[in-house]
């Protein structure tokens, strides 16, 4: 609930609490459908929405014909000229779950058939052709007027000037941005200084609605056609499925993931299907849009005000929320880097209870000045770490309070410097600072680096807390006995984790040097320098100017590398390791890889594993040709299921998908036998 907001639980306080939501949405509406700039993320505009409808149903006497409740958009801007439609043009009802899709299905009272379309996030507009030929082109506005957008609608992929029959027809369909476009565009406007548009859907609709043609020509704008809402053609069409195919026909794109579905059951497998699959197209989706596919049954059940009864949108669970900042604090990573990270309220996002998000850096904390208390825009960046968008300014009620960097690391207290030119405030003391051996060691063993199995956060917070380790080269004088006396370790956890040190010997030069934690030195950077040295004590003997000499390389590299083994703690290091018998040595390439077993093929691995680990055969799956997928969609070939395989095991057998077990499995890989 929004700062300040009157809290209607009090049934008295409802009326006061129906007039601060009515002037609150209608404030969003205008925001989002008319200015192209969003207060706050759908998912909290439809709770105010939503909430709204149940006051209304509660108190039907306080709705009328204008409710913010049963509008449709916002009035135009009156810079471009109004577009009355001849009937009005609809928004959707909402549903979240299954029950809420199933409860849909019992008001329409019909079992289907269903089409169910991506529901694209995009801006929607209306295009009226006479004799075939583009004659106007139109924004949805507030349902019954729009905008005229006709000479940049004109310009926009997917919208032919002349069909290929000469009809009279109406339509409906969706502007977008695809990404790519906007990355590109956000890129040249960075490059002028000037600020990025904030999403695709913006980005659309204030590309639409410039008032220079030439400008919208420029960004690069698509659409898809998904309604004929009136004109002969319609008349010989029965179902949706059938004005789809007839779009496509006369030239429109049309949106090519919709499927028709017999029933529920068939919805719901589909809705399923996008759930994550939706992530890999170039365009943005929220979530599907379910039609009766009879369109004679659909215009018999009419429509509200605001919907029609025949259709609904199913809105997956929001990537982006409302939080109230409750806290914020500084973790120290592997390079000294000192991340702010905001305590938040939970909310719910991509499916998953959210409590904190990164602010990335002091620069960033900075420019969104956030504030302990504040009401913030929350996403899954990359639809996995969450992060803060924006502030709430206008929410604020003067308590929050501003948030001020330490001088001194919060972990060893020794003072914080920021590099000219450099965006991280940075923790100096290296190797002395407990957070950065902390995590130096658990990057020393991770997948990308020597890959210990075992030697996990909880495991290295052991060794440090017991003094068995202090820095990488400690772990090769571990034993099996020692480590089976300590909490947690039995004696099989102890010779796994023995040996998985072991086997981090041999591995090849490119992956010790990532190991090493050195500054600006990756795994592309790695590769790069054991291909050119071949051996360590070759970089280490290489000057500054033969180290930045290498491709992808350069000075700044190669001053951090050259810091890394000139220092103390460098050298130390190197030589503890050629005590332990680490290679320092990266073989010769291998020849021309022959293509694998698994070639084409898209492989889930679920359920537990005897032999293996499920990392471990996802790897042979990549090193046979194969493509590793965490989801089972119809785009999958083969499932691998082990020992207790439920769900995704379940969703194969449902596609008809090919199951096969550990040891075909394995028996496949090795044979090089994939049908």
């Amino acid at each position: 609930m929004s700062a300040g907001a009157p809290t209607g639980a009090d049934p008295q306080d409802e009326r006061r609490r129906w007039d601060w939501l009515s002037q609150e949405v209608r404030r969003h509406q205008a925001a989002y459908h008319r200015d192209d700039a969003p207060l706050v993320p759908d998912a909290e505009y439809d709770r105010l929405v939503a909430e709204l409808e149940e006051l209304a149903g509660r108190h039907p006497d306080w709705a009328s014909a204008d409710s913010p409740a049963e509008q449709v958009g916002a009035p135009g801007r009156a810079a471009l000229a109004p577009v009355r439609f001849t009937r009005p043009v609809l928004s959707l009802n909402n549903a979240r779950s299954r029950q809420e899709l199933e409860e849909f299905m019992a008001r329409v009272g019909v079992v289907g058939p269903w089409v169910v379309e991506l529901k694209i996030d995009g801006l929607s507009v209306i295009l009226r052709y006479q004799r075939g030929r583009l004659r106007l082109a139109a924004t949805r506005g507030d349902g019954a007027t729009g905008e005229d957008v006709t000479a940049n609608v004109a310009a926009i992929a997917g919208v032919p000037h002349q069909l290929s029959e000469p009809l009279d027809l109406e339509v409906r369909g969706e502007v977008y941005l695809p990404r790519t476009r906007l990355r590109a565009l956000n890129a040249e406007r960075e490059s002028r200084g000037e600020p990025p548009l904030a999403n695709p859907r913006n980005a659309a609709a204030g590309s639409l609605r410039q008032l220079d043609p030439a400008i919208t020509a420029a960004r690069g704008l698509a659409a898809f056609l998904y309604e004929i809402r009136d004109g002969a053609a319609l008349a010989s069409i029965p179902t949706q499925g059938a004005a789809l195919e007839r779009l496509a026909g006369l030239g429109f794109a049309v949106e090519p993931h919709w499927q028709r579905c017999a029933d529920l059951e068939a919805v719901w497998e589909f809705v399923q299907e996008w759930r994550e699959r939706r992530r890999e197209l170039d365009y943005d989706t929220d979530g599907l849009v379910v039609k009766l596919d009879d369109l004679g049954e659909a215009a018999r059940l009419g429509a509200t005000q605001k919907a029609p009864r025949a259709a609904v949108a199913f809105k997956y669970p929001p990537d982006e929320d409302v939080a109230t900042v409750r806290g914020i604090r500084l973790t120290v990573g592997r390079t000294g880097a000192v991340t702010p990270t905001a305590e938040l309220s939970p909310v719910r996002l991509a499916g998953t209870t959210v409590t904190r998000a990164s602010l990335h850096n002091a620069n960033i904390l900075e420019r969104l000045d956030v504030r302990v208390g504040d009401r913030v825009v929350v996403r899954k960046a990359g639809e996995v770490i969450p992060e803060i968008v924006s502030v709430l300014t206008a929410e604020r009620q003067g308590t929050e309070v501003p948030y001020t960097y330490p001088a001194t690391c919060p972990e060893c207290g020794t003072p914080l410097v920021r590099e000219p030119g450099e965006v991280d405030i940075r923790c100096p003391a290296a190797l002395t600072c407990p957070a950065q051996r902390r995590e130096g060691l658990i990057h020393y063993g991770s997948r990308g680096a020597l890959d210990i199995a075992g030697l996990g956060d909880k495991t290295v917070d052991l060794l440090l807390s017991t003094g068995l380790v202090a820095t990488p080269v400690d772990l090769y004088a571990l034993t099996a006995d020692r480590l089976a006396a300590l909490p947690r370790f039995g004696p099989l956890a102890a010779e796994n984790l023995v040996r998985a040190v072991a086997a981090s010997r041999s591995q090849p030069l490119s992956r010790l040097l990532v190991a090493f934690g050195i500054r600006h030195v990756g795994e592309r950077v790695a590769a790069a320098l054991a291909r050119h040295f071949r051996t360590l004590d070759g970089l280490m003997a290489a000057s500054a100017d033969e180290v930045a000499s290498v491709p992808g390389v350069g000075p700044v590299i190669a001053e951090s590398v050259a810091a890394f083994f000139s220092a103390p703690a460098g050298q130390a290091l190197v030589s503890g390791l050629r005590q332990a018998g680490v290679n320092f040595v990266e073989p010769e390439p291998a020849a021309e890889p022959v293509p694998g077993p698994m070639a084409g093929q898209s492989v889930v691995v679920t359920g537990a594993l005897a032999g293996a680990s499920r990392r471990e055969a996802e790897a042979a799956v990549l090193a046979a040709g194969g493509r590793v997928q965490s989801a089972v969609t119809r785009q999958t070939t083969l499932v691998v299921a082990g020992e207790g395989a439920g769900s995704k095991l379940d969703r194969a057998r449902a596609l008809e998908i090919e199951v096969i077990d550990e040891q075909e499995f394995w028996s496949r890989v090795a044979n090089g036998r994939m049908p």
